[in-house]
């Protein structure tokens, strides 16, 4: 009858169990990173305290030499007792809250129990601070769980109140009233606290992991749109990724409608209301302005929506602002058919969004830069080859105006051409290989002048690579480092090959000179530095594999075959068809 009566009581501590699982405060005993300040801890020593009171005053008077109980507790006789679960809240305390909550939460319950009278007081009101000093040792045995285990709970909750019974035996008198009490109630109350803090336990440990299923699939979902948006929001803010970001967020958010503007006009409008509510009109709204201005969020009624359709069914709206770098650069609309439907996880949801799409703009605003950096530094290293090529120029001419003038002056048109066509390489971003080969051309025709009849130019060109793309200014310098370098000491028969084929899927483009070749020590630093060079700027082939690995990738950079005395190799690569590189570096 006891134990039923008991379990009864239980009914008490599920709704007490829920009411604390709301409060903000209560749930950071649960969270690692959160910690409790002075004021939070003596409030929860008060709640917790309060509930040992409750169990107090719901427990069943027990009078043992009568053999008789009541239901509800009021001051008792000196003959009197309670059964009771007034442990249970002092037992939650010390578990949850460690040794200052617990005790703190004993030492409320237990001085408040010996005020009630009876010949247990003073035995149960010890016990009761005893109870909180155990449920913290056990606790700390605990570090690894953050929350004790359901039948972890109950052994710790049995145990306090077993301790209980001993101490009453040990120190209630006359101690034949106190063994049948403890005859009578001992086993009833060590079963219903045991169960009724297993049951404490088991209510937060599940309200806690609901709230952690919902989170992570709140993080699945954020995860899943980040990874959608990203590309498109690389673009920066325009009419077009927000087209595709606002279709994506319609998708992936329960709502009516998304929307994205700048801090003039709506980019794109997806959903209802698309018909009044369409792309590139003004922002008419205060709350919207408001949030642009102001950089914070809001969320607004149909009032504040001020759409004057009468049949429209956006009703609510959260307005969450974009950001670049601190400054407000347009804003997120998510519209909804009441405020009822917003709920604290959706508009978490939105906020947290508008934070993941903020620095999307970020990192594509980072990108643009370095891009404009990179193209800087490959227009830097073009403009470079100009001097490389033009000192050895002059140098032709000038030994030419005396002995030949006619044949000076063809030069000169010959090297207007040639820069002519070497300036426009620095401001295009793509070329042919057929123009590339006419610049070489016009490159030997200057070059001719200091050979003469010492230097044969062979051209092995497949018609399928004259089409291919590749970056200007890449073929001349290599006929130029062939000639200054590999072919200059030849007194006679000067050889020079430019090839061109196809290589699986690649086109491979070589420069083959049958001059003085390069030691092996040496091939390795000319690509990894710009070298010193006796014979010009020693800027050539350095700067050459640079722009090609820059703009097309590790695997076009330049290789070099050489053995001395017997010429030198070197050739590279680019894709086929490289329709694709084209078009990426346009």
């Amino acid at each position: 009858m006891l134990v039923l009566a008991m379990i009864e009581r239980l009914g008490i501590i599920v709704t007490v169990a829920f009411l604390l699982t709301r409060l903000p405060f209560f749930r950071r005993l649960f969270d690692s990173q959160s910690k409790i300040d002075n004021k939070q801890r003596i409030l929860l020593v008060i709640v917790f305290g309060c509930f040992g009171i409750i169990g107090t005053y719901t427990g069943i008077i027990v009078n043992p030499i009568e053999d008789s109980m009541d239901r509800w507790t009021r001051v008792l006789n000196d003959d009197e007792a309670i059964a009771n679960s007034r442990v249970l809240g002092v037992v939650v305390a010390g578990l949850l809250g460690g040794w200052r909550i617990g005790v703190g939460a004993g030492l409320i319950a237990g001085i408040h129990r010996m005020t009630l009278g009876g010949f247990t007081g003073i035995a149960c009101g010890v016990a009761t601070i005893i109870a909180g000093i155990l449920a913290v040792i056990i606790s700390k045995k605990q570090k690894k769980n953050r929350i004790i285990s359901p039948q972890a709970a109950f052994i710790v909750g049995a145990s306090a109140e077993a301790v209980q019974m001993l101490i009453i035996l040990g120190v209630a008198r006359p101690f034949e009233r106190s063994v049948a009490l403890v005859e009578e109630i001992g086993l009833p109350m060590i079963l219903a606290n045991g169960i009724g803090t297993a049951l404490f336990v088991l209510i937060i440990k599940s309200v806690i992991q609901e709230e952690e299923r919902m989170g992570a699939v709140q993080s699945q979902k954020a995860l899943r749109i980040a990874n959608l948006t990203l590309t498109h929001m690389r673009k920066g803010l325009t009419p077009v990724s927000a087209a595709e970001v606002c279709a994506i967020l319609y998708k992936e958010i329960p709502s009516l409608a998304v929307a994205i503007t700048d801090r003039k006009k709506i980019l794109s409008h997806i959903g209802s209301g698309l018909d009044h509510h369409g792309a590139g009109e003004e922002i008419r709204t205060e709350a919207t302005r408001y949030v642009i201005e102001s950089g914070q969020g809001v969320t607004v009624g149909k009032d504040s929506i001020q759409c004057m359709d009468p049949d429209c069914m956006l009703q609510a709206a959260v307005i969450a602002p974009l950001k670049r770098k601190d400054q407000t650069i347009g804003t997120l609309k998510v519209y909804f058919s009441s405020e009822r439907a917003i709920s604290p996880i959706m508009l978490e949801l939105i906020n947290g969004l508008t934070t993941l799409l903020s620095h999307q703009l970020e990192i594509a605003d980072g990108e643009k830069h370095r891009e404009l950096a990179r193209e800087s530094e490959i227009r830097m290293l073009q403009a470079q080859v100009s001097p490389h090529f033009l000192f050895n120029a002059l140098n032709t001419i000038v030994s030419l105006i005396r002995t030949n003038p006619d044949h000076a002056r063809k030069l000169l048109i010959s090297l207007s051409a040639f820069f002519r066509q070497n300036l426009a390489g620095t401001t295009r971003k793509v070329s042919t290989l057929s123009e590339e080969i006419d610049h070489v051309k016009s490159y030997l025709s200057i070059e001719e002048a200091r050979f003469y009849d010492r230097l044969d130019v062979l051209y092995e060109i497949e018609d399928a690579a004259l089409s291919a793309s590749v970056p200007p200014l890449t073929l001349q310098p290599l006929v130029e480092n062939a000639v200054k370098h590999g072919l200059k000491a030849k007194s006679e028969e000067g050889r020079l090959i430019v090839r061109a084929f196809r290589d699986r899927d690649r086109i491979r483009i070589e420069v083959e000179d049958n001059g003085e070749g390069i030691e092996k020590t040496r091939i390795e630093s000319l690509l990894e530095s710009a070298v010193t060079s006796e014979k010009g700027t020693g800027i050539g082939l350095y700067n050459l594999n640079e722009r090609l690995i820059k703009i097309i990738g590790e695997q076009s950079k330049l290789t070099i075959q050489s053995a001395e005395k017997k010429g030198t190799i070197v050739s590279f690569s680019v894709p086929y068809p490289n329709e694709e590189f084209a078009k990426g570096v346009m």
